[in-house]
């Protein structure tokens, strides 16, 4: 079961942010997670909550963004979802596609700290708490 270092790489990171911030605890955490990236959403929820005992994430919300699977056609110009397994065929060309353009992400877009009243560092930053750790991917 790799949601289980997955879980920790993504508590790690929360935590870095924290403390960037100056935030003991995190409210949520926001990932992007591609279709085809390999990862059960439910597992990952469970690990997440077994690594977070004990952090500064102790309870907090893991918001889980679906990312579906895309692939583009250079031949005729269409984009189309591939489904779960993929299926990389053009619906409209029959061709196969050449390009995938998304479903493979695995990404941290969002670290959602206390507000500025717990979270002193935070008072001094100009994005506040909510914008903390935009956009790394794991």
């Amino acid at each position: 079961m790799h949601e289980l270092s997955i879980a920790a790489a993504v508590v790690d990171t929360a935590a870095r942010t924290a403390r960037t911030h100056g935030a003991t605890t995190v409210e949520a955490v926001r990932l992007r997670i591609g279709e085809l990236a390999g990862v059960v959403p439910d597992a990952l929820r469970f690990s997440f909550e077994l690594a977070a005992d004990g952090t500064a994430l102790a309870g907090a919300e893991l918001i889980i963004d679906d990312v579906p699977a895309l692939a583009a056609c250079d031949g005729c110009g269409t984009e189309f979802a591939v489904g779960c397994p993929p299926h990389l065929w053009c619906p409209v060309c029959d061709r196969p596609a050449d390009r995938l353009l998304a479903g493979r992400e695995l990404e941290v877009t969002e670290v959602r700290l206390p507000d500025a009243a717990s979270c002193p560092a935070a008072r001094a930053s100009p994005t506040g708490p909510a914008g903390a750790g935009r956009g790394e991917d794991l």
